[in-house]
């Protein structure tokens, strides 16, 4: 049969994942000649081959790629003829604009941790032991294509024997980059505070585990940055760790050996066990058995809920299985700030950890532990990060410019935008500080430099006082100011909650009109107010508020966002204006008469007293109102502890009047001072918000339901949503809170190019 050159482009993750060798393997298998190489878009392929030995190659490859890649595009033309002698694999061209996928850092696989316990194996309690199938990839990349010289691997010269394996195209260890062992890859070092410790290489893990025994805090550098350790069962040295981090009730997660360990510690679905034996290794937040049986109340103060996951790292594997007990495993960071990936950065926090144990393979991007949980068989992630990120999320549209939208101030995320794809950071977190806004910008540049990008549209939040949005005037204030001549970057303005709708949208690729409900704490509205209860008719053209909750003042502004109890407050002000101040209740009692006194005035005035419509701060009035929570020592704290008295056996919701697009909700909190029962009043509640729900979109109900806001990652919320409305639409991909808007704000240039 007559032989063709056919010329195979492959876009997706395929680079750094082992699919070169997959080619390679394919070649023999079907006996063809040709070459396979990366380039800047993914992998090309030359092949010499009849057209029926090309379909089946081409199945092959559609159907057998390698665990850790994926496929975009798989595109084939024929070329003119050229003559081969055999199959190769040939060096990196490094060619044309960057849109390759930067493969994500995924968890030791099945044959390289039997390897690390295996004695008879030279990798043997090897802590940094990889290949082409597992192990760090964002962490240590500054550039694409993935080659060695491209990561901080390129520090380490290979020693023969990884060197034969690494040439090999038919071993696993073929162009794994970050490839090493004892006598030439990274090695351990253990300190107290900044002097390191005389300990053999091989004693190192050993040493450890006596520490985390003897109620030591140690900082472990892990993959995109360092965890503070300390043992789960401990009750004393997890006190302290609170007491140093400042931390008095925020939940820690747990680090714990593997399924059977967890079991002790929490009821797992199937599905749960999924996630938590998944190469991304996420922290999974799961039902506690018996309130943490066998770990103490102060891992998780006052919740039945932890969040556990499995080690993902041989060096976690190491010490796990000498440990044999759970450990706390939270990051390293100061309050507000991203996690440390330096020793420079974990100097901040000196005086919370006794001990380090640090490698001297240099994290090149942060990346802290990505947050999952399962409600309604579904997948919700609460933060994207570690094993899911960076990631290519494809749009149903083409983008006629290239484009950078930058989040939000909490959460935060950025991603760039062109073609009909969105490349999405993984979680960068809360702007609060300089450092955190200092790392913000680091990430912005890293996917700039590894993309070759250039914005020429900056989409940004509307937001005045947004950390982000003075980034983008910044850069457009650079381009008219350049010494140079550069190009002008157009900025384009996005409402809040309506980037939450679009990114959902872009997420399930729909293309027509949506019935969108946005539930959060805080996001600037066109009327200069702080949104949060929205619901409103979207395209990607345009979207139209419906309807919304009253607007109700935050005393004293960013406070009220600490303090349920000014939220609840102002609604009782608004209830019985001055009689509120001899009401006898849980929030009035939470304030001194002249404190009362002075926020009357506040609110009677309206000084520093910004209107909200705000879900999420009706979650904290509710909290304030029982009792059961006045002041927050974390974000979402007061929505965690609703959770917990919510009684299923609890029929019935309050009621709320709904006039002209308008939710009343203080006929609900009337109800609320009149519940007996903290239980009925909390389950009523609930019940509540899915009928305020249910009464908005009966005037809509030909459009899909889509949901977004911090507020769904409520489980409780969740689940009545879904029971009342199976067919509503959540985000899986990314989160529902504030961490999918740069998505949704990439598409929201298409308002504004209708304009053009």
């Amino acid at each position: 049969m007559e032989h063709f050159t056919y010329k195979i482009h492959v876009t997706g993750t395929v680079q750094g994942v082992g699919f070169r060798p997959f080619i390679y393997a394919l070649s023999k298998r079907y006996l063809v000649t040709g070459t396979v190489s990366n380039n800047s878009k993914g992998v090309e392929i030359i092949l010499n081959a009849d057209s029926i030995t090309l379909k089946q190659f081409l199945t092959a490859i559609e159907y057998e790629y390698p665990l850790l890649a994926t496929i975009n595009t798989i595109d084939h033309e024929e070329i003119e003829f050229q003559y081969f002698d055999d199959f190769s694999i040939i060096e990196t061209e490094e060619v044309g604009e960057v849109t390759v996928n930067i493969p994500p850092d995924v968890s030791i696989c099945k044959e390289c941790e039997a390897e690390l316990f295996d004695p008879s194996n030279h990798r043997y309690g090897y802590p940094f032991i990889t290949c082409t199938n597992c192990g760090v990839r964002y962490s240590i990349i500054f550039d694409l294509p993935y080659d060695r010289v491209h990561t901080s691997m390129k520090f380490f010269e290979m020693c023969e024997a990884c060197e034969e394996e690494y040439t090999n195209p038919l071993d696993r260890r073929y162009h794994a980059q970050p490839i090493g062992c004892h006598q030439c890859g990274p090695a351990l070092e253990l300190k107290i505070k900044n002097e390191k410790l005389k300990i053999e290489q091989y004693d190192i893990v050993d040493k450890t585990v006596e520490l985390l025994k003897d109620g030591n805090i140690v900082a472990v550098k892990g993959v995109g940055g360092y965890h503070l350790m300390c043992d789960a069962t401990n009750d004393k040295v997890i006190e302290k760790l609170r007491e140093r981090k400042h931390r008095p009730r925020k939940p820690f997660a747990v680090m714990v050996r593997d399924m059977k360990m967890a079991r002790r510690l929490a009821v797992i679905s199937a599905k749960e066990e999924e996630l938590l034996s998944s190469k991304e290794r996420p922290i999974v937040l799961l039902q506690s058995k018996g309130n943490h049986k066998g770990l103490p109340l102060l891992v998780a103060p006052n919740i039945s809920r932890i969040g556990l996951f499995l080690p993902y790292t041989p060096l976690h594997l190491l010490i796990l299985d000498k440990l044999n007990r759970p450990l706390v495993a939270t990051s390293a960071n100061v309050t507000d700030e991203s996690i440390c990936t330096n020793l420079e950065d974990l100097r901040k926090l000196e005086g919370v950890y006794d001990y380090v144990l640090e490698h001297d393979r240099d994290i090149v991007n942060g990346c802290d532990d990505s947050v999952l949980m399962i409600v309604n068989e579904q997948q919700i992630i609460l933060r994207r990060a570690r094993g899911y990120a960076p990631s290519s999320v494809k749009l149903p549209f083409e983008l006629k410019q290239k484009t950078l939208s930058l989040g939000a101030n909490q959460k935060s995320t950025v991603a760039i935008g062109f073609g009909d794809e969105v490349i999405l950071s993984p979680h960068i977190g809360d702007l609060n500080s300089i450092g955190s806004v200092e790392y913000y910008e680091k990430n912005i540049e890293t996917l700039k430099r590894i993309y070759d990008f250039e914005p020429e549209v900056i989409a940004h939040d509307m937001h005045p006082e947004y950390e982000s949005t003075k980034y983008a005037l910044r850069q457009a204030q650079g381009t008219e100011n350049a010494q140079v001549e550069l190009p002008l970057v157009e900025l384009v303005e996005t409402q809040h909650h309506y980037a939450h709708i679009l990114g959902v949208m872009v997420e399930k690729q729909m293309t027509s009109k949506v019935f969108g409900v946005v539930f959060d704490g805080t996001g600037y509205g066109e009327d200069g107010n702080l949104w949060g209860g929205e619901f409103m008719v979207c395209n990607y053209e345009s979207y139209e508020r419906v309807a919304h909750l009253a607007y109700f003042k935050l005393l004293g502004g960013a406070k009220a966002i600490k303090e349920p109890k000014r939220v609840a407050l102002s609604l009782l002000f608004d209830i019985y204006a001055d009689e509120a101040l001899t009401l006898l209740n849980p929030t009035t009692q939470a304030f001194s008469k002249a404190e009362l006194k002075t926020q009357y005035i506040m609110w009677q005035k309206g000084l520093n007293s910004p209107l909200s419509s705000s879900v999420g701060r009706l979650f904290d009035a509710v909290a304030s109102l029982l009792g059961i929570c006045q002041v927050m020592s974390f974000e979402g704290e007061s929505g965690m502890l609703l959770e917990e008295l919510y009684d299923s056996s609890v029929v019935g919701h309050y009621t709320f009047a709904y006039e002209d697009g308008v939710i009343d909700v203080l006929p609900v909190v009337k109800a609320l001072l009149d519940e007996s029962d903290i239980h009925i009043a909390v389950s009523k509640f609930f019940h509540t918000l899915v009928e305020m729900i249910a009464i908005v979109y009966a005037e809509h109900k030909d459009l899909p339901l889509v949901l977004s806001g911090g507020v769904f990652q409520n489980r409780v919320l969740l689940e009545l949503v879904f029971e009342r409305f199976p067919e509503a639409l959540v985000p899986n991909l990314f989160p529902p809170n504030d961490g999918g808007i740069a998505l949704g704000q990439v598409t929201a240039q298409m308002q504004h190019m209708k304009g053009l």
